[in-house]
């Protein structure tokens, strides 16, 4: 394989405006999730925006940023315009999502989310980590991921849900929102249109379980703090400060 990771990240939020330039510690949001991917070392790490001001802010600090369109629903939309724009020769194989309000994740998480790609049946790839508090067992905010498990810390992702699943004893997996495409894949799944269980339950990854694709997930020891408020990014700070 040879992978890129890509970092999607646009202006728009109505909870936290200009979210990705919003000052963690001396440093724009985005600056601080880009040298997370950065110090992962297994790819050359691009951000992908539609913001010049975003763009401006990687290049200052000696990163890559590449401009996509501003119409984009979603993420992988963006990484996929963004790789065909950095490399339309496809001589990267296999992309890395890392969201661009996730200035916590940690280099581990991201290493982890490549190595199912190595498996060459599996189309995407994702991290989960087990729920230990009951509050998140029914939030709907959080997202659960019901597989089966195939190796130590490795699950064939069969659903994902915003309910309590699955019923009955033993653990549940909150899904983090980290994906690796193997390349023919996403330019598969951004021609799809959404399908039902995307649109009932919100989750985008379903389309890619509905169409059939093969999605694994492998546990990881930390669910990265997302930042969608002004208290979230207190909370970054904070975090951050520590390390």
């Amino acid at each position: 394989m040879k992978p890129i990771i890509l970092i999607p990240a646009r202006m728009a939020s109505t909870r936290l405006p200009n979210k990705p330039v919003a000052d963690l510690n001396g440093e724009p949001m985005i600056v601080a999730v880009w040298r997370r991917a950065v110090e992962a070392e297994v790819a050359p790490v691009w951000v992908a925006t539609d913001t010049v001001e975003i763009a401006e802010a990687i290049r200052a600090v000696g990163g890559n940023a590449v401009m996509t369109r501003v119409d984009h629903p979603s993420g992988s939309d963006r990484i996929f315009e963004a790789i065909t724009n950095i490399d339309p020769d496809a001589e990267y194989d296999a992309l890395l999502n890392v969201q661009g309000d996730l200035p916590t994740v940690t280099p581990e998480t991201i290493r982890a989310i490549l190595k199912p790609l190595e498996t060459p049946e599996v189309d995407v790839s994702t991290a989960v980590a087990v729920i230990h508090s009951e509050e998140e067992r029914t939030a709907s905010s959080v997202v659960k991921m019901v597989g089966t498990p195939i190796g130590e810390r490795r699950f064939r992702a069969l659903y994902f849900t915003r309910t309590t699943a699955p019923w009955g004893e033993g653990p549940l997996y909150h899904h983090i929102g980290l994906y690796g495409w193997r390349r023919s894949a996403l330019e598969r799944f951004v021609k799809l249109p959404p399908s039902p269980l995307e649109l009932r339950e919100k989750l985008e990854q379903l389309r890619a379980l509905e169409a059939g694709m093969r999605i694994d997930a492998v546990e990881v020891d930390e669910v990265p703090l997302g930042v969608d408020t002004a208290a979230d990014l207190d909370r970054a700070r904070l975090m951050l400060a520590k390390d």
